[in-house]
């Protein structure tokens, strides 16, 4: 994307004109009468819908080698992540629009694949999300050019060939500068993805649109833009902010309450960090800091790294204006301990321990975990808590924000 003054006013002037001429021309807008569940879809008062995010899909590994086992115990060939995520499909199926975040760049089902630096991942891993309800994903980050032009495409190819929408990254100008516009229960509801930069890699100067880069006039051009393709919604999708911290720094908050007083989105969605950050109200914008990681296996656990949360967004139409009443699912990544060698070989697990990785909703799996051993009780506890803790330390309890579910007495 363009980030000077005069670029993003001459492609905001070309978004208008085309979206003008072909605006269902996206293939995501639904008809302009009712919508299938009455809701009215002509601007009327009364309308509301539901919108679940969660943290960054990060595939080490591990993983891969956990969704091979999965697959071979399931009589499958190749890998499936279905097991992994199956934890939080109830609340991701149930939001009537599930936004994921895909860091890494996806390459061909056979491999290979990489990892850190420049990850390379099983695009398998996109049949599973779209499985578990999962509707769109933003892909600008700072993997999103790990492997230059090519990678770009092969991800977004992946993310089609799933049935997922994506923003953020484009194979061209024109997928580059077309709105990504839904039809959300009769709502029109729009998904920006930025990025603050890509490890070094520059955007190249002939296609800017290959990867949204961050400036405070490109998220507001997109804004704009999207307005003028009929959004009614703006969600913004931002990479941000300072990996393993859980306190958002000094330039999220600055940008933040920029976004907040001088562009009309409506809510703000924060990645990269890898752990959980804060969720607070500005001005009239809720923004989500930082929803950890939805699925990793880090070199290194952190153990705030396992920690994540799905952040459940309940939008409701008020006056021609649209209410936003934040909640959030707390969850965790279970990780098998390494293997022990032993002079007569692997030491076998012990009772109790964890086998495999799995993606859990904390609520849930203490609600159902009679036989949990009281380690694995405490360590859902203490992430529970601390999730909580984290979400909750920049004043967001006082407007509203709480769990969808809270933990069993």
């Amino acid at each position: 994307m363009k980030n000077s003054a005069s670029t993003v006013t001459l492609r905001t002037a070309a978004l208008t004109v085309l979206l003008a001429t072909a605006l269902t021309g996206c293939g995501l807008l639904g008809d302009s009468g009712d919508s299938a569940d009455g809701a009215k879809a002509g601007g009327g008062s009364g309308r509301s819908f539901t919108v679940a995010a969660a943290g960054d899909v990060l595939i080490h590994p591990e993983l891969t080698t956990q969704a091979e086992q999965d697959a071979k115990a399931a009589g499958k060939k190749g890998m499936d992540f279905g097991a992994i995520m199956a934890g939080v499909k109830p609340v991701i199926s149930k939001a009537d629009l599930a936004i994921c975040h895909m860091e890494p760049v996806l390459g061909k089902p056979e491999g290979p694949f990489q990892t850190f630096p420049d990850f390379l991942a099983p695009p398998q891993i996109t049949t599973t999300l779209k499985d578990i309800g999962y509707d769109t994903c933003s892909t600008a980050s700072n993997h999103a050019l790990d492997h230059g032009e090519g990678g770009v495409g092969s991800t977004l190819a992946a993310l089609d060939k799933a049935g997922l929408k994506h923003t953020g990254s484009a194979r061209n100008q024109q997928e580059g500068t077309k709105p990504l516009i839904l039809d959300v229960k009769g709502v029109k509801v729009a998904q920006l993805s930025f990025a603050g930069g890509f490890n070094g890699r520059q955007v190249p100067a002939d296609k800017p649109w290959l990867v949204n880069k961050t400036s405070l006039d490109a998220i507001s051009a997109a804004e704009k833009a999207a307005r003028a393709a009929g959004a009614e919604v703006v969600i913004l999708s931002i990479h941000w902010g300072t990996e393993h911290q859980p306190a958002p720094n000094g330039l999220q908050l600055s940008l933040a309450r920029k976004i907040a007083e001088k562009t009309g989105i409506n809510l703000v969605i924060g990645h990269h960090a890898h752990v959980v950050q804060p969720m607070e109200k500005v001005g009239d914008t809720w923004i989500a800091y930082g929803l950890g990681n939805q699925l990793a296996r880090h070199a290194v656990p952190s153990g705030l790294s396992e920690e994540g949360v799905i952040g459940w967004f309940e939008f409701a139409e008020k006056n021609g204006t649209w209410d936003v009443q934040p909640r959030y699912v707390p969850t965790f990544v279970e990780l098998p301990p390494d293997a022990e060698q032993t002079d007569t070989g692997v030491k076998p697990l012990e009772a109790g321990q964890v086998k495999d990785h799995r993606l859990l909703d904390l609520a849930t799996a203490l609600k159902d975990g009679r036989d949990l051993s009281e380690q694995r009780r405490a360590r859902y506890r203490l992430a529970y808590d601390r999730t909580q803790g984290t979400l909750l330390n920049r004043g967001g309890g006082k407007d509203g924000l709480k769990p969808l579910a809270g933990l069993p007495d």
